[in-house]
């Protein structure tokens, strides 16, 4: 299967969906508290994983992230940033920008935001722990990049698929992608029925008995 047709398969999905997908299938992904930082839309797309970590010294460095933004190629690309510090910024206006203009699907950030603003005004989809105005310069670095990262407890390795709307961050592993999209779209097609079945007068505690639930295995 192509990855645009992927891409399309998981992009017709929501973050609930997922997680009940990776919920049956006992794998993580589902985070909890990284969330949309202006009224953005969904984003969905490969991850380009990046660690921060503390400055320890005074020596100037390449400002974080923007090696990582330089080196993009291809228009499926979700930043994934770790190492967000608490009250200080890992994302702002010119990076917004800057990743724009590479065709950067949006960020994901285990961190804070500032100038966000300055993404909300050029459409750039950010999703994070929260907003700040205190600068990373000088405070915060790049340590790595393409290299497995922590999100709110759950590891992200490059390419991993990601899935981000209002509800919040959904990571799933490449290798397992085709099984979670197949499982998700089946959940999917059920809890439409199911909602049908209540709206049409059938009796909610029914509708939503476990037996329900565990028939979505059955194809």
């Amino acid at each position: 299967m192509s990855q645009a047709s992927t891409l399309d398969r998981l992009a017709s999905l929501d973050t609930n969906t997922v997680s009940d997908a990776l919920d049956f299938l006992g794998l993580p992904g589902a985070t909890y508290g990284l969330r949309p930082l202006w009224d953005c839309p969904k984003i969905v797309g490969r991850a380009s994983t990046i660690q921060l970590g503390p400055k320890t010294d005074a020596k100037p460095a390449v400002h974080l992230i923007s090696p990582v933004i330089d080196a993009v190629q291809t228009g499926d690309r979700v930043l994934v940033i770790a190492g967000g510090a608490e009250g200080i910024s890992c994302w702002g206006d010119i990076l917004a920008n800057a990743a724009r203009a590479k065709h950067v699907r949006g960020s994901v950030i285990d961190g804070l935001s500032r100038d966000i603003e300055g993404s909300e005004s050029i459409g750039y989809p950010v999703y994070g722990r929260g907003i700040t105005m205190i600068s990373a310069r000088n405070r915060v670095i790049q340590i790595d990049a393409g290299k497995p990262v922590q999100m709110a407890g759950v590891t992200v390795h490059e390419d991993d698929y990601v899935i981000a709307d209002r509800c919040g961050a959904v990571f799933v592993l490449a290798a397992r992608i085709d099984e979670v999209l197949d499982l998700a779209e089946r959940i999917a097609k059920r809890q439409d029925g199911m909602v049908a079945a209540v709206r049409a007068g059938r009796s909610v505690a029914e509708v939503m008995h476990d037996k329900e639930f565990e028939a979505i295995h059955a194809k």
